[in-house]
């Protein structure tokens, strides 16, 4: 399952997140394999909110969709 697929109020667990420099920006924000993110929100057709750690961010839907998680 991809991040994109995620129900709002959804937890899930980072699972793989395969391309190299997505995987570096979103360390910057502290999200990596094994970290635990819950679905804020889900606009349609746009981004997908994550909520982890205090904070929120918004990833576009072609980036969620390369977010396998658990």
């Amino acid at each position: 399952m991809c991040l994109s697929e995620m129900r709002r109020g959804q937890t899930a667990t980072v699972a793989n997140i395969p391309d190299e420099t997505l995987r570096t920006q979103l360390l910057r924000f502290g999200i990596a394999t094994g970290s635990r993110v819950l679905c804020h929100a889900k606009l349609p057709f746009g981004p997908v909110v994550l909520r982890f750690g205090g904070q929120e961010i918004a990833l576009g839907r072609d980036l969620a969709q390369q977010i396998k998680i658990n």
